[in-house]
């Protein structure tokens, strides 16, 4: 189905859409620093360094790993919004090196405004990439919301010691990146003029499942997932755990087909712009400011940003000695 054949347009119900209507990283990080929480003892990775999902050791050396993503819609076409509602929540497990066991579906839903039977082509969509990833689908939370929103909260196994963690990352160690940038912009468009990006589809819809099996046959043992705070703002966060800084070669990030075209035309998400302005006290560029907003495009389902060689996946900078910016561009 394509954006001229729906009978509505999902996108207009709500104020954002994707992972571009997350909280903004710095107000998050103020709030979630007034909380208390527990840490070490089986608790392997919690809150403290923002990593894509929790882990938790149990028996036989495995780790269960706990995430849970949902956001309003990202495409007017229900049934693809739910695939790529659910890649994206899957995508957590993945980022952390594991496998999605099962998920259980999170749905708001304004019944009074957007007939419910649309909201079975969403689940129906979430449940054919469970299906795809070979994950359990049972049951889920639905409630009556202004705003239309879908995700899947997920749990997973893992091998306890061969978690992808943010803070595990070391110095002279390339940067790859498994799929291109781009998505926030292109997302904007389509929700401003309703005009249907296939290739942008695609690579929302397709599984981080192969990207992360790779990284771990390659020895990878630092990662995450590039969504809603951008490329700039999940690299500042892996390396701000991990004590050491980051060089990005502008010119080696691949970006969707379009992407260039709609920035210039001015379809750039306040969360790109936040984004950017969160890292830009801790970066140090060579680049304009175009590219920067770039590789701050708020993401929604992106890749994996690895730490070490992917092959099949293109490098897009290194690693180097914690210096005085925690990231700079090239």
């Amino acid at each position: 189905m394509t954006a001229t054949t729906q009978p509505l347009r999902l996108t207009q119900y709500a104020a954002g859409g994707g992972c571009a209507c997350k909280v903004p990283p710095g107000e998050l990080e103020r709030v979630l620093g007034t909380l208390t929480l527990p840490a070490g003892g089986d608790l392997l990775v919690g809150l403290e360094n923002g990593d894509d999902a929790a882990a938790v050791r149990i028996e036989g050396g495995r780790a269960l790993i706990a995430t849970a993503d949902y956001f309003t819609p990202v495409v007017d076409d229900p049934y693809e919004w739910g695939r790529i509602a659910a890649t994206n929540a899957l995508s957590d497990v993945y980022a952390m090196g594991g496998t999605p066991v099962v998920a259980v579906n999170l749905l708001s839903w304004p019944r009074s405004t957007i007939p419910f039977e649309i909201a079975a082509e969403v689940l129906r969509g979430g449940a054919d990439v469970c299906a795809d990833a070979g994950t359990f689908l049972g049951g889920g939370h639905s409630v009556d919301d202004p705003e239309p929103k879908y995700g899947q909260a997920v749990t997973g196994l893992a091998d306890a010691d061969k978690l992808l963690r943010n803070d595990a990352a070391e110095a002279g160690l390339p940067l790859t990146l498994t799929k291109p940038l781009g998505l926030g912009v292109l997302n904007n468009r389509h929700k401003a003029t309703g005009e249907w990006f296939e290739e942008a589809v695609a690579q929302m819809t397709t599984l981080n499942r192969d990207a992360a099996a790779a990284a771990l046959a390659a020895g990878a043992r630092s990662a995450t997932d590039v969504t809603g705070f951008g490329l700039l703002g999940h690299l500042y966060k892996l390396v701000r755990a991990s004590g050491v800084s980051a060089v990005v070669d502008s010119a080696a990030v691949p970006y969707v087909d379009g992407a260039r075209d709609a920035l210039a035309d001015g379809f750039v998400p306040g969360g790109s712009r936040r984004n950017l302005d969160w890292v830009r006290p801790h970066l140090r560029s060579d680049v304009g400011e175009d590219e920067l907003i770039l590789l701050a495009d708020a993401q929604t389902s992106g890749g994996l940003l690895v730490v070490g060689e992917v092959p099949g996946y293109p490098v897009v900078g290194e690693l180097v000695p914690a210096g005085e910016h925690a990231i700079r561009v090239r």
